[in-house]
């Protein structure tokens, strides 16, 4: 039988994966086909401008080559765009496109839309208790040693 620690961080998984779902169906399927990794690279951009790929790299630990194939694939749809670097013309400063900027507000209205839908239900005290408590586990697993 699990333990009831298994069975809530179970949960925990299952709602993220839920809100993911939910939250890219509408683009994956539409015109520019994002994927969630695609939004952390738009979410990335849109929040340090001019950044370079080697930013990105050391922000998120991913492996290089997978976040240059992204890279490539955003600046092919039109939704990034490079800038060679003034003072050293090898780095690359990315950015979003116009386009790219209306994605990532379409992204950010369903997150909200469905944060909204998430918490339906829950008055204020439940979701500050419910946000206390999802804190108190991640720092948790922060500490924790693996």
């Amino acid at each position: 039988m699990k333990d009831s620690s298994d069975d809530l961080l179970d949960l925990v998984h299952t709602v993220m994966h839920e809100y993911r779902s939910l939250q890219y169906r509408f683009l994956r399927d539409g015109p520019h086909g994002i994927t969630h990794m695609d939004g952390k690279v738009l979410e990335y951009f849109a929040s340090h401008p001019g950044a370079t790929q080697s930013d990105l790299v050391a922000h998120s630990g991913r492996d290089k080559a997978q976040l240059g194939r992204l890279i490539k694939g955003l600046r092919e749809r039109g939704l990034l765009e490079a800038v060679s670097d003034a003072a050293d013309r090898r780095s690359v400063r990315l950015s979003l496109t116009a386009t790219g900027k209306e994605v990532r507000a379409a992204l950010q209205r369903q997150a909200k839309r469905l944060s909204v839908k998430a918490v339906a239900g829950l008055d204020q005290t439940e979701q500050a208790q419910l946000a206390r408590l999802l804190r108190i586990v991640k720092n948790n697993l922060s500490a924790a040693d693996a």
